[in-house]
This record gives structure tokens, sequence and C-alpha cells, in this order.
């Protein structure tokens, strides 16, 4: 932790040091080392940027970490998964009730902007049409209905509630994605653990709505060092909710599953949706 730390103070004086253009210091937007972490990083740089402010992607092992140190100014992710990192054992499950109980346990000095209402990445349960006509629904509670019958599949590693409501079924695990299709097309498995914006569902399977909150809200949303941005830089962040969906992050994670660079990915979608368009 340590050594952490110190290379993250390191690059906190090396962004201050280097600047942007002009002299103009860059934001330091955080990010993981894995695709849809930089993707998301990528888009609020971007969303920065198209307001006039110099933003980068800078790509830490924790940029949490980063961000309470002072090293990163702005880190996007996931509602839920913020809670569960910041309140472990917190239940909110609904998207508004996840959303206020993570700002309230958010550290002092870090603050949130606005969440995407329309743009998730939570886990989800994918079935056949075969299955939908059996259970009768295609709506989470169904698989809860027939609790007794579910046959859970899910790729290793990969998010998951420990439940359903009262149902907590055991799981399968598959190598990939893939594999864990198959699976389901072939009836190893009756209900494959995928997530919402997961680009690799294929076209004929059901994903099944969560119209009652069973599985915990997932919604994209900025972090950030509170007093460090001014109000036109919060209102770029701010503006990402009002035009990113999760078809969106489906179409970008799949360009960037094909080869596309994360930045031309956000960068092109923002060409498409300006932000700002009726307030600028």
């Amino acid at each position: 932790m340590g050594a952490r730390r110190l290379a993250l103070a390191l690059a906190a004086l090396l962004i201050a040091g280097c600047g942007g253009m002009g002299g103009v210091q860059s934001i330091a937007v955080g990010a993981r080392d894995d695709a849809e972490s930089t993707l998301l990083a990528s888009l609020y740089a971007a969303a920065l940027r198209s307001y006039g402010t110099a933003a980068h992607v800078e790509s830490v092992p924790d940029p949490l970490a980063g961000l309470d140190l002072g090293a990163i100014v702005v880190v996007p992710g996931f509602t839920g998964r913020l809670l569960d990192t910041f309140a472990p054992g917190a239940k909110a499950r609904a998207p508004v009730q996840v959303y206020r109980d993570m700002v309230s346990a958010l550290p002092e000095g870090v603050t949130a902007g606005d969440y995407a209402e329309s743009a998730e990445d939570k886990p989800a349960l994918a079935v056949t049409e075969t299955t939908v006509d059996a259970w009768g629904g295609r709506d989470v509670t169904a698989a809860v209905r027939n609790c007794a019958q579910l046959k859970f599949g899910q790729v290793v590693g990969a998010p998951r509630p420990a439940a359903i409501g009262t149902c907590a079924a055991k799981v399968r695990e598959y190598p990939d994605a893939a594999t864990l299709f198959e699976a389901l097309r072939t009836g190893q498995v009756n209900a494959a653990w995928t997530s919402t914006a997961d680009p690799d569902i294929p076209a004929e399977v059901v994903v099944l709505a969560d119209r009652t909150a069973l599985i915990r809200a997932q919604n994209a949303v900025p972090l950030y060092r509170r007093n460090e941005l001014s109000e036109t830089q919060v209102l770029a962040l701010n503006e990402v909710a009002g035009v990113l969906d999760t078809a969106a992050l489906v179409q970008m994670r799949r360009q960037v599953d094909d080869g596309a660079d994360p930045g031309e990915a956000a960068d092109a979608f923002l060409a498409e949706h300006p932000l700002g368009a009726t307030s600028r």
C-alpha cells in the first residue's frame, strides 16, 4: 500500500508539473486497466474537453485511492459497486436510494455528480424464449417463482448477487461468455448471469427485466474531489447523464472489443450526442 500511495503521489506531481496545452493543468480522470473502466473514464474526460477543459485518462491500480490522495480528480464508476465499496452490507437496491446511500457514504473531500438514470451495467439474467414461455414471464420475478427449477450459470469471476429475493440457487461457472451461452442453449443451465451492458449477449436470448429492483442498481456516475472543479466543469460531468444510456454503453464496449481505442469511441459518441446543446 505504501508503494502504491507513493506512486500515486508522484503521478500527481508529474501531472501538476506537466499540465496541458498552454500551461493549463490537465484534469486526471482515473481508470483501472480494463476496457469498461477506461471507456467510462474516456467518456467523462471527453465531456470535460467538450467544455474547453484539458483532461486525460490516468490508468492506475486503484483509482479511488488516487482520488483520496489527490493524484486523481475525477473517477467514474457505477453506483452499486461504489456503495458496496464505501458501505459494505448496505441494503439499497433501487437506483435513487442506491445513489443517495452512496453519496452519504463518500469520504470527506469527495462528492458525486449526477448519475445516468438510463445507463447501467448491473447483473442480469439471460434465458431462452422457451424458458420465458415455461415461466410465464420476462421479469426476474418469474425466475424467483421458479427457484426450485433454476440452474444458474456464469462466467468465472463475473459479479452477481448472492441471491435474488429468497432464491439462492447454485451456480455453474464457465471460462467465457461463448461457453456460458452455449450451455444456456443446450440446457446445461436455464439462467445465465450476464450484465445489462455486456456486448456478448446473443441476440436470440432474453434478458429478464427487473421492475421491482431485486438486483442492486448500477448506474454510471462520476465522483470528483470537492472544491477542485469549476461550475462549468461539474456541468460537463453532469451532462453525460443526459445523453448516455445502456444501449450506447453496449455499442461502445462492442467497438472497443473489436479493436477501437476507448478514447476515440468516447469522442465519436459525444460528437453524435453533443453536450450543452441547449445550455450554451
